[in-house]
Parts: structure tokens; C-alpha cells; sequence
């Protein structure tokens, strides 16, 4: 019997887009021959995935798993939203989003953890693509967690219990009773999912960012032809602004459209007798950062006519 390497397995695994395991049955079965197998997996059905690699998946769910004091968050993109409504994939992200939960939030780590099929996520999900003709792709994961107090989650736009298109996870270190904080985290999450933030402090906004923002505000500044101590203190004012726009304990807390975030988390630790610290917070909105193919339908038209 001919032994496959484990190179060779991984060569055709990137050739075909199949899973690890069909790979090696299809070497196995054609006695290592590379073109062979790969004629074996496409009649078998199983090389379908490597033709839709190419394609952009920018639809697909968003998905939040909480136990307690940990949570996580995933994206796992398809092609359409159509096929994000399929009840295949919505299991997959389902179980996914379960299985980020003991990942430390590393994505390679999460395609390689188990599948309730026997193989792992990564593998489990060529076979999906199989099945349903769209390319997809886990794209990413995020997990939150405090060693006392919970990590509350909130879902905008569910299409799914604990799926949608934007999924928020937020921490809360304290010793009040769970079910108070986690009810009041939601809260939060869902002032993280209108208000988008883009850190929990002053002291968690990104330096260089903050420079970038301090030198146009103070070119700006500088057109009023005031004095220098003058544009100064319009430019910290206008720099105070901006931490009220991008610096979560800042903003004007919108779910109740009283004071900031910090005066909420303030009030709520009074009522309930101990202090309530915000750790940190995820938010995910699906497909952002991804270059989304712009179709001119008239020239597909056209071309598929000159065809």
C-alpha cells in the first residue's frame, strides 16, 4: 500500500478546498497520484469548495455565546444572505459560536476544535460549502472573561436566538448577583451596538490616532486667526469631543439618555451596594472591513450575451 504524507495531504487539501480526511481517502484510493484524487474528490462531489474559494462572503451571522463570567463572539461569512438563512449553516455558526467559548479567542484554534461530525470546524465547514454551493469562511472570534462578575451579550438584527448582524460582549467585574449585572450588561451592549466606541478609556485610544485627530483639529483651529493660547483651548475642547464620541465611559449613556456611560455604571454599583467595573468590551458587525464586490449588472449582461 502506497503511504500518503502528510504533505501531500495538505497539498491537495489547498488544491481542492476538501477536507483533511477526504484528502487522504482520495490519495489513499488512488495510490498517491495527485491529478487522480483530484478528479476523485470532484466526482465524488467533495472538490466544489476550492472553485468558490475566490468568491467574496461578506453576508453571513454574527454569533454570541455567554456562560457566566466568559463569552465569545464569531463571524462566519457566506456569499448571500439567503444562504446565511439556511438552517445547515445557522446550526454550523450555532455550535461554532459554542465551541469559540474554550478557544481563547484564537481563530486557528477554533477551526481545528472539534465538530459534532468527528472533524474539526475548518473542515466541517468545506464540507458545508459542499452542500450548499456558496463560499465561506470563519473570519474571526473574540472571548471575554473575569474572574468575578459575568460577561453579559446582545445581538441587533437577530435572525436566530444569539445570531444577527452585530454581536456586542461586555465584562463587568463585580460581586453583585449575577442575574442584576448580566441584565444591566445588556444594557450596555446595546448602547456598545448603537453608539459604536472605539475603546473603553482615555487611556485605551490609540496614541497615534489621538495625534492624527490633535494636528487636523488644530490646522483647523488655526484658520480663526486667533491667538495661540486661544486655538490651544479650543483644540482640547474640541479633543474633550472627541473622547465623548469614541470613548465608551464618555458617551452619553443611550438607553436612558441620562449622563455618560461611567455615571450609569456609577449609579447602578450604588444600587446594588458594591462596585461594578467595566473590563473591556467586543463589538462585531458583520462584513465590516470587507471589500465588497461592486457588479455593473448592464456589462454582465452584455457579456454573457457577446459569450
Amino acid at each position: 500500500m502506497t503511504t500518503i504524507s502528510a504533505s501531500a495531504v495538505k497539498e491537495l487539501r489547498e488544491m481542492t478546498g476538501a477536507g483533511m480526511m477526504d484528502c487522504k481517502k482520495a490519495l489513499t484510493e488512488t495510490n498517491g497520484n495527485m491529478d487522480q484524487a483530484v478528479d476523485w474528490l470532484r466526482k465524488k462531489g467533495l472538490a466544489n469548495a476550492a472553485k468558490k474559494s475566490g468568491r467574496i462572503a461578506a453576508e453571513g451571522l454574527v454569533a454570541i455565546a455567554t456562560d457566566g463570567p466568559k463569552g465569545a463572539v464569531i463571524e462566519v461569512n457566506v456569499e448571500t444572505d439567503f444562504a446565511a438563512k439556511n438552517d445547515k449553516f445557522v446550526d454550523f455558526v450555532r455550535q461554532a459560536a459554542d465551541a469559540a467559548m474554550h478557544t481563547a479567542g484564537d481563530l486557528d484554534v477554533l477551526k481545528n476544535a472539534p465538530h459534532a461530525s468527528g472533524k474539526n470546524q475548518a473542515d466541517a465547514l468545506t464540507d458545508l460549502v459542499a452542500t450548499i454551493g456558496e463560499h465561506m469562511n470563519i473570519r474571526r472570534v473574540a472571548l471575554l472573561a473575569v474572574s468575578q462578575g459575568v460577561v453579559a451579550g446582545y445581538v441587533h438584527a437577530a435572525a436566530a436566538p444569539n445570531m444577527g448582524r452585530i454581536g456586542v460582549l461586555v465584562a463587568l467585574e463585580s460581586s453583585a448577583p449575577a442575574d442584576a449585572l448580566a441584565a444591566f450588561g445588556k444594557q450596555i451592549a446595546m448602547h456598545i451596538a448603537a453608539a459604536r466606541p472605539e475603546a473603553l478609556s482615555r487611556a485605551d485610544v490609540d496614541s497615534s490616532a489621538l495625534e492624527r485627530e490633535r494636528a487636523v483639529l488644530t490646522e483647523q483651529a488655526k484658520t480663526s486667526g486667533k491667538p495661540d493660547a486661544v486655538i490651544a483651548k479650543m483644540v482640547e475642547g474640541r479633543i474633550n469631543k472627541f473622547y465623548e464620541e469614541t470613548v465608551l465611559l464618555e458617551q452619553p449613556f443611550v438607553i436612558t439618555g441620562e449622563g455618560t456611560v461611567q455615571e450609569a455604571v456609577d449609579a447602578k454599583a450604588k444600587e446594588l451596594g458594591t462596585p461594578i467595573k467595566l473590563g473591556g468590551f467586543v463589538r462585531f458587525a458583520l462584513g465590516e472591513g470587507i471589500e465588497r464586490e461592486e457588479k455593473d449588472f448592464a456589462s454582465e449582461v452584455q457579456a454573457a450575451l457577446a459569450g
